[in-house]
């Protein structure tokens, strides 16, 4: 599959909510945490493949704000599973020339938590193929709302007019302003919604919904949601005719 897609029309930025884990467990006769773990080979995969095609930016819906309110077992194990997945994955992110980084309300995290993301961040920093983004803690409504609260301290502050308060302004005060806004959302497992992910910068990508369970989301679905976002026509406001003229 990866051979007959356009080079020229692979999206430089994807964001995927990873949705399944634990209804994937259930299938295998297993607990959620299993399905977590085996998460972490689909994420491997997908990392990889980007690598391949030429993706240079991919978000991961990781850890939502709201997941902190899910039992308190499964808040541990993930935190865990958090640390040593990163620990292990750092010298295969060096290797393979994937920068990491990370957004959302990161000092919420448990202190190891913050510890080896920041370690493995330090580490990948000169890596430039891939920048591997985790959405960790974050909502967009969370994000939008620190921006709103930036904004008006400035404003407060009397170092900003009204007329100053453009989108590229709001752009510039989200988590994600040193990042191109993504073109591609995907989410596994056949829900149909967005989850309070990326809410301002998703406004023009295009979604892709499989029903398929993250950890069984591997290289050849990845180049089918691609190749599904390569059949499509971004218009951006404009006619069909406007672009081809």
């Amino acid at each position: 599959m990866s051979k007959t897609l356009a080079a020229l029309k692979i999206p430089k930025h994807v964001a995927i909510i990873m949705d399944g884990n634990g209804r994937w467990a259930k299938q295998q006769g297993e607990n959620r945490i299993y399905g977590h773990q085996e998460g972490v080979n689909s994420v491997r995969e997908v990392v990889e493949a980007c690598g391949e095609l030429g993706v240079a930016y991919l978000t991961l819906y990781t850890f939502s704000t709201e997941n902190w309110n899910r039992p308190k077992d499964e808040v541990d194990a993930l935190m865990r599973i958090l640390v040593s997945s990163v620990s292990s994955e750092t010298p295969n992110l060096i290797s393979k020339g994937v920068k990491l980084e990370v957004i959302g309300d990161i000092n919420s995290l448990p202190s190891d938590c913050q510890d080896e993301l920041k370690a493995c961040m330090a580490e990948t920093s000169k890596n430039s193929r891939v920048t591997l983004i985790l959405a960790l803690s974050y909502s967009s409504r969370w994000e939008i709302t620190q921006a709103v609260k930036d904004i008006v301290a400035l404003a407060n502050a009397g170092q900003l007019k009204t007329d100053a308060v453009t989108p590229e302004l709001i752009d510039a005060h989200l988590h994600t302003k040193n990042y191109p806004e993504p073109e591609l959302m995907i989410r596994t497992s056949g829900e149909h919604r967005i989850s309070n992910f990326l809410l301002w910068q998703l406004a023009y990508a295009e979604f892709y919904f499989t029903p398929v369970l993250w950890p069984d989301f591997r290289k050849p679905q990845f180049y089918e949601a691609i190749k599904a976002f390569q059949d499509r026509e971004r218009r951006f406001g404009k006619t069909s005719e406007q672009l081809l003229s």
